[in-house]
């Protein structure tokens, strides 16, 4: 362990990967301070920039994004009402009606100070919980990663917000494009009309661009945004005032951490559902949560979804780095830049790449200490980020996707995959349709069939196996206790509420 520690510690003390750490936090900064471009999407277009990338660097530079993005998202959200991320969301009211009422300064202190303090909490989650996740893994064959997978797939609509029948929808989506080219049990073409470039099936890279970026850039142009003016944010004292009421709400931000990172490991949920479930929690826990998002805001639970939303972000690479799940729309773009990289994940990757993994540790709790400067010299520039027009962004980012899905094979096919994509992502949330399921389904979709495939032939059929396992029949209840929540969540509430007094 100590030679591997010190192995990580020199791969991370190198000139190159600490600017590639700075430029990715000032660029996820920026694209979270912008309304509407989501931690997603900045991930997307980082592709074609990790590709020429060492392996470290290009995870150490999507990590170090996604840190940056998610907290910068609260920016726009207190100042002009208007969410830059989707993690945000849970608590712009509360931001924008401190910022009216002269505490906008405060506001985003506290976010700032409780994402750094959930981020750490959910990198030593990772750290710890990982390795010993990598040894049970060890033990998994084909029948439990299949249930591992279909929890993802359940996940991914029970917990996703609207409608569950227009998740499930969605889900369906992807699963049906994954099954696009060579089958994986007899080799048989499937749905590919004769061509031959579809055989390898669909990247779900430059779909995942397209779905989050080119469509993005039609909602801008199709129904831009209305222009607002941002408030002016006071900075003097800021970071001091700001521990000093995260301190105050100390309960409240362990709370969102606890929820953040359990939240977290949960293949597809990540630090958005973090956010709201977090929110959620401390509205009914607070004596005050009857006048949360009203009258002139509160900051507790601005404490609570911060600490979650970041914490989630450190734990949502346990299911990536264990089993090769994907926990949110983040670490699916992560996993096929580790493939590019020749990275397997999986158990095998805390043995065979020991060095490599302490460093992705190393480098998550970096970038959460890094977000304190950079996130306090953005919240004084905010006026600046929050002034960049349309018109010289939309451009930059339709180039980076068409360059981003060309590196993928340097091929036109993926170009076209990406605005087929585009054109679906936007007429899907356009219908109020969620994206993350169609990703998860295109991701999962592949890892379901091979491990039910393998499993079936080498027991010619006996899917009593499936049951009988006691890590698979573990597993599987879990999935039916996810995927029962919805009922026995309002079977409960039903319980309390008639419940006769003693």
């Amino acid at each position: 362990m100590v030679d591997n520690l010190s192995q990580a510690l020199s791969m991370v003390a190198s000139w190159e990967l600490l600017l590639v750490v700075l430029a990715a936090g000032v660029y996820g900064i920026f694209i979270g301070s912008i309304p509407g471009l989501t931690a997603t999407l900045a991930a997307a277009l980082l592709v074609p920039f990790a590709f020429f990338l060492d392996p470290l660097p290009a995870i150490a530079s999507i990590i170090t994004m996604s840190v940056m993005a998610i907290f910068a998202g609260d920016i726009p959200s207190a100042l002009v009402r208007m969410p830059g991320t989707p993690a945000s969301a849970a608590y712009v009211e509360d931001s924008y009606r401190l910022t009216q009422n002269g505490r906008g300064a405060l506001a985003l202190g506290v976010g700032l100070l409780a994402s750094a303090t959930g981020g750490i909490f959910g990198g030593l989650v990772l750290i710890f919980a990982a390795p010993q996740l990598a040894k049970v893994a060890l033990l998994f064959t084909s029948y439990e990663y299949f249930w591992v997978a279909i929890l993802g797939l359940t996940a991914a609509v029970i917990i996703s917000r609207g409608s569950q029948v227009k998740g499930t929808i969605a889900l369906l989506i992807g699963l049906f494009v994954s099954t696009i080219g060579l089958d994986i049990s007899v080799g048989f073409p499937r749905f590919t009309f004769g061509s031959s470039d579809l055989l390898g099936g669909i990247n779900f890279i430059p779909a995942m661009i397209g779905l989050f970026g080119l469509s993005q850039v039609l909602r801008n142009v199709i129904s831009p945004p209305p222009a607002a003016l941002p408030i002016r944010i006071e900075s003097k004292g800021l970071l001091r005032n700001a521990a000093s009421t995260l301190w105050s709400y100390k309960k409240t931000a362990v709370g969102g951490n606890v929820i953040g990172s359990a939240i977290g490991t949960l293949p597809g949920a990540g630090g958005d559902i973090a956010a709201w479930v977090a929110y959620a929690v401390t509205k009914n826990g607070s004596k005050e949560g009857k006048n949360f998002g009203r009258g002139k805001g509160h900051i507790q639970p601005i404490v609570g979804a911060s600490s979650a939303n970041n914490a989630g972000v450190g734990s949502a690479y346990i299911p990536t780095l264990v089993f090769g799940i994907p926990g949110d729309t983040i670490t699916a773009i992560l996993l096929g830049v580790l493939l590019v990289k020749g990275v397997q994940p999986g158990p095998s990757l805390f043995d065979s790449q020991a060095p490599l993994l302490y460093s992705i540790f190393i480098v998550f709790i970096a970038a959460n200490i890094l977000m304190i400067p950079l996130g306090y010299l953005a919240i004084r520039g905010s006026g600046m980020l929050l002034r960049v027009p349309n018109s010289v962004l939309m451009p930059i980012i339709v180039a980076f996707c068409v360059v981003g899905s060309f590196s993928i094979n340097n091929g036109l096919l993926e170009v076209g995959i990406m605005l087929i994509f585009g054109i679906l992502g936007y007429l899907l949330e356009q219908a109020k349709f969620p994206l993350a399921p169609v990703v998860l389904g295109l991701v999962l979709g592949p890892i379901v069939e091979k491990n039910f495939m393998q499993s079936v032939i080498k027991t010619e059929w006996d899917l009593t196996q499936f049951l009988t396992r006691p890590m698979s029949a573990a597993l599987m209840i879990l999935t039916i206790i996810v995927l029962l929540y919805p009922v026995l969540q309002k079977l409960i509430g039903k319980l309390l509420r008639y419940r006769k007094p003693l």
